[in-house]
């Protein structure tokens, strides 16, 4: 058994796909996919299926103590190289300092195996310099927007497929960050493609709902052009399309596309990418949009058309309305708003 590994998620999995395995495995943060990825790869990997019924546990961190965990962990496997132990909902586990004894002396024959989901445990303590010495320790990051489409290659090339950084984009921007839903959306098109290797917008379209000519992206990109009828154009196929997700779906990318404006307006230096880029927390390609955006839309402007998303959201919500106007119509009127 390997004791210390790369403690990134492209060296864990590659270990794992190479038996390479660590008595230890901490896996925590605000990015549940990464962390089921790495748990299930070592579920099906480090024991054959015949073993696994006597040897394979799942626990949950509310139904048992830290106690009983390490007392499990030392107990030698039935007839196996290996035992498996999966902690799932870990952050419900009291008393974690009680699995620090065993830490200093893990059992080779033991993969503990910790999911701590939605925040990391705290550094402070001894636990996790402990848990890096005997295993590994994976932080689970959320993913920025603008790594989206990078997952996304990297994604459909694992199973064989291609696909070109616009199509990639649009269905990054169409899904947003939520990595379970994007990669099972991904898994059911290269499913439904068969033997076609090349992942194009009609398919996209046909089996994921995003239009390449008609999606949020284009929508963006022609508000950040000022192209109102570009933008009009795919308000009205969003109106009438309600499988798009309808108006709904555009008065959000609006909202989040002027607030991250508003920002880059009183940013350090508004004309050098590379500095604006750090100011937003964005890769200086997608600061460079914002350059562009500072000269069709004032501060002033900015700060109106997010007042005026705000009332619009009330409104197709129901509240400071009398329900005499449509959400398309609204939608309407903000974009109107917004470009003049």
């Amino acid at each position: 058994m390997a004791k210390k590994q790369g403690s990134s998620f492209e060296a864990i999995m590659s270990d794992i796909r190479a038996r390479k395995f660590a008595p230890v495995y901490i896996l925590m943060g605000e990015e549940s996919y990464f962390i089921d990825c790495i748990c299930d790869a070592l579920a099906a990997t480090v024991l054959p299926e015949e073993e696994r019924e006597f040897n394979q546990f799942v626990v949950y961190g509310i139904d048992v103590t830290a106690a009983q965990i390490a007392d499990m962990a030392r107990e030698l496997p039935m007839m196996s190289e290996y035992k498996v132990i999966i902690v799932k909902e870990a952050q419900n586990l009291k008393s974690i300092d009680d699995l620090e004894r065993y830490l200093d002396r893990p059992s080779p024959q033991t993969i503990l195996v910790f999911c701590h989901k939605n925040g990391n445990i705290d550094g402070r303590k001894k636990f996790l310099p402990k848990a890096r010495a005997a295993g590994i320790v994976f932080e689970s990051a959320k993913v920025k927007d603008e790594e989206l489409p990078a997952f996304v290659d990297t994604f459909v090339r694992e199973r064989g497929k291609t696909i070109d950084r616009r199509t990639a984009e649009i269905i990054a921007e169409a899904i947003g960050s939520d990595l379970c839903r994007l990669a099972s959306e991904l898994d059911k098109l290269c499913v439904a493609m068969g033997e076609e290797a090349v992942i194009t917008g009609q398919l996209v379209e046909q089996h994921i709902g995003v239009s390449r000519d008609y999606n949020t992206l284009e929508f963006r990109n022609a508000i950040i052009r000022k192209d109102y009828a570009k933008a009009a154009k795919i308000l009205d196929y969003f109106d009438k399309n309600p499988r798009s997700g309808g108006p709904f779906i555009l008065v959000p990318t609006m909202f989040s596309f002027f607030q991250t404006l508003m920002i880059a307006h009183y940013g350090p230096d508004k004309n050098n990418p590379n500095i604006l880029a750090r100011h937003l927390g964005l890769w200086p390609r997608a600061a460079e949009e914002f350059i562009a955006a500072m000269r069709n839309y004032s501060a002033v402007k900015t700060m109106q058309i997010i007042s005026k998303i705000r009332e619009t959201d009330e409104k197709m919500k129901g509240l400071n309305s009398t329900g005499s106007t449509s959400a398309g119509d609204l939608a309407k009127e903000l974009l109107f708003f917004a470009f003049h």
